[in-house]
This record gives C-alpha cells, structure tokens and sequence, in this order.
C-alpha cells in the first residue's frame, strides 16, 4: 500500500532500444501492461523498478546496475537468451527472470524446418545450374537426390527449437527418417518425439540434410568438425539457425567449395563473416543475417509474451518462461 492506504501498482521499466521497443511492445500491449503495473521507460528509473522489461538494445545488466536498483523483484526479458544479460547477482537477490524465448522458438522452428526442405529438393543446387543455362530447361524430375520422401534428417538437439523441428518433420507427409543427437535425451524420449537416438557420427553418416539447434558450449565448439562434415553423404545440406561456433568455419566452406556439401547458414562463425568470404559466393551456400528469429510483424509475439509473463507475476502465478540459474549451463 502507499501512504494513503491504497494498494499501489507495481512499477514497470522498460529498458530497450527506442525502435526495438516500438516494434516489440506496441500501443495496444502498453495499454494491456498499464492495467496491470505503472510503466516507466528508461535507466534514469530503475531505482523504482519492481519489475524490469528488457528486450533488444538493452545493454547487459551489471551487479552495480542491480544495486541501483533496490525494489527490483523481478526481470521480464522480451527477447531469447539472457545468458548475456543477467548477472549472477540477480539470482542472488532472488529476482524471479524471465525469457520470452519460448515466442521467439516458433519462427526459428519455421525458418528450420523451411530450410529442410528447400534442401531436400535440392533447391540451392537446382537454382544455380538453372541459373547457369539462363532459364533453359528444367530440372531432371527423376534425381534420386531430390525429393523429401524418405529422406533422412538429422537433428542436433532437442531444445526448445528443435524439439518444434522434430514436431514439424514428425507430422510432415515426406516420411521423414529423423535421426537425434542430444546427450541428455533417452532412447524412449527421442521415440516419442518421433525420432531414432543416434550418436553424432551414426547421424553425420547417414543423414543428407543436419539441422543444428543446439547452445554454444564448451563441449560443443565445432561439434561438426572436418571429420563429422566429411560423413555427411555426398549432396548432403547443413542448417545452422542456432551458434555458429557449432560449426568449424573453415571446414565447412572447404566442403562447399568442392561442391560436395551445401549449407544454409543464418549464425557463422565469425558473425558477420569478413567481407569477401567465399561463404557469400559460393551457389550452394545461403548465407543469412540471422533472421530466422521472430522478425517484423513477428516480433510482436515477443512483447505480447512479456506482457503476459508481467500479468502473472503480478498476480502471483509461477512465470512460463522462467530461467533458473542452473539453466545457463545447457542453455543457448
């Protein structure tokens, strides 16, 4: 209550670039945050936050940050990872975080699963040779090596994102052969996300499209390395939508530049890649900037998540989008 008696809202600030927080939290999810806490924009008020939203633009949180802010309980993020945003200290204090990535996996998912099977078909390869004759003439329609009918894709961990690939290929009419590699998924849990467990050579070996959608950890730094993209069947497509540290750079256009292998690569290593890089020009190659995340009209999708997770936390309900400190570890 405040000196009157009266019940006070708790204080929102919203700390985000000024086009980013336009975009993610529009007129009408102001209007709907307003009913539940009193919005403030900007550092300047962070000493009477209780709950800050954070989103694109917004530069890492620091201890001495938090120590500015006395009241805060809780930190709402409109965009993916806070590994880079949140300090330590947070978790101390005991403030409740919150991600909006969960929103953001969707379109991701979409690109991913787009991307299988634009490489299924063949797509880069057949635009190119098309290209090369001017438009004359088609595409042989009897290529064993284009069609997604049966084709087998491998799939580079079951996280938030690629648990929806697996959900989209699963349900897709192609038949899909899905091979998984993720060490903390049983062969029972990859059965019913409607894939066959595999280890990361098995996968390498027998899948012609790879989608990655793993964190960038230690223990994943160039998980495909020359020796696992030399497995990778003649013809075979890799996917990147997650780190491009998972993927060895140079290995990779080795690979394209023979023409052996092709790649669609939305996160490369290093990001962006030096101006000139042969990735860029290369007619098997579709290098993008890192777009497969919610983008336009999508990001929305972030803002109303936020607004959502605010609502709850005012009303004391447990937050959807929750991060634990432990979660850092397996997290992206």
């Amino acid at each position: 209550m405040d000196e009157s008696g009266t019940t006070a809202f708790p204080t929102a600030v919203i700390v985000m670039g000024k086009e980013e927080a336009g975009a993610v939290l529009d007129e009408e999810l102001r209007t709907r945050l307003v009913e539940s806490v009193t919005v403030t924009d900007g550092w300047d008020a962070l000493g009477e936050a209780d709950v800050l939203i954070t989103g694109w633009g917004c530069p890492a949180l620091t201890e001495r940050t938090l120590a500015g802010a006395p009241r805060l309980r809780a930190i709402v993020h409109a965009g993916g990872s806070v590994k880079w945003l949140v300090p330590e200290d947070a978790w101390d204090r005991g403030i409740v975080v919150s991600s909006a990535a969960d929103a953001n996996a969707g379109p991701v998912a979409d690109y991913a699963y787009a991307c299988v099977v634009l490489a299924s078909k063949q797509a880069l390869v057949t635009a190119a040779a098309y290209a090369a004759r001017g438009g004359d003439g088609g595409w042989p329609r009897f290529c064993e090596r284009q069609g997604a009918d049966g084709r087998t894709v491998g799939v580079i961990g079951a996280s938030r994102i690629g648990h929806r690939v697996l959900a989209r290929l699963s349900a897709a009419d192609a038949g899909y052969r899905v091979l998984l590699y993720d060490p903390y998924v049983s062969v029972d849990e990859a059965h019913r996300m409607g894939a066959e467990k595999a280890d990361l050579e098995t996968l390498c070996g027998n899948s012609s499209v790879v989608t990655l959608h793993a964190p960038d950890l230690p223990a994943t730094h160039h998980m495909l390395d020359a020796h696992r993209l030399a497995l990778v069947p003649d013809g075979g497509t890799i996917i990147n939508t997650a780190r491009g540290a998972l993927v060895d750079t140079e290995a990779l256009t080795a690979e394209c530049r023979s023409g052996r292998l092709s790649a669609v690569l939305d996160v490369t290593e290093p990001e962006p890649l030096q101006r000139g890089h042969p990735l860029f020009s290369l007619p098997n190659v579709l290098v993008t900037p890192h777009i497969a995340g919610a983008q336009g009209t999508e990001v929305r999708r972030l803002g109303l998540y936020a607004v959502q997770e605010v609502e709850r936390w005012v009303r004391g309900l447990p937050l959807l989008g929750r991060v634990e400190r432990r979660d850092l570890r397996t997290s992206a």
